[in-house]
């Protein structure tokens, strides 16, 4: 997985200017319910199409928050938010993070 570490929200606002959809994965590094559904999405999901940003929300909480507010999405972990034309167009936590819903949504 290509991973892009996210650790600024100009990043987020960079990526915005795209007209290609992204995704935001938020992951909680203490949490082993969010290191499994990381590890299932990596083997599952071929991001060779699409930027995905890794979001530690232990170091970077305000990035998340900010995510929160901007798109109206209320904060989980993990969460993955599919963002295309500048809106969160799909969001899910936990399990429900499913490789091949986020690539019928993209």
């Amino acid at each position: 997985m290509n991973w892009i570490a996210l650790e600024d929200y100009t990043q987020i606002q960079k990526a915005l200017l795209q007209t290609e959809p992204f995704l935001v994965f938020k992951h909680s590094i203490r949490c082993s319910i969010s290191s499994m559904v990381k590890h299932r999405f990596e083997r599952a999901f071929d991001c060779n199409n699409i930027h995905v940003y890794y979001l530690d929300l232990i170091t970077y909480r305000s990035i998340s928050n900010q995510l929160a507010d901007d798109f109206k999405v209320e904060h989980q972990s993990p969460q993955i938010l599919i963002i295309k034309n500048g809106n969160c167009i799909y969001h899910a936590s936990h399990n429900a993070i499913d490789a091949d819903v986020i690539k019928d949504k993209i």
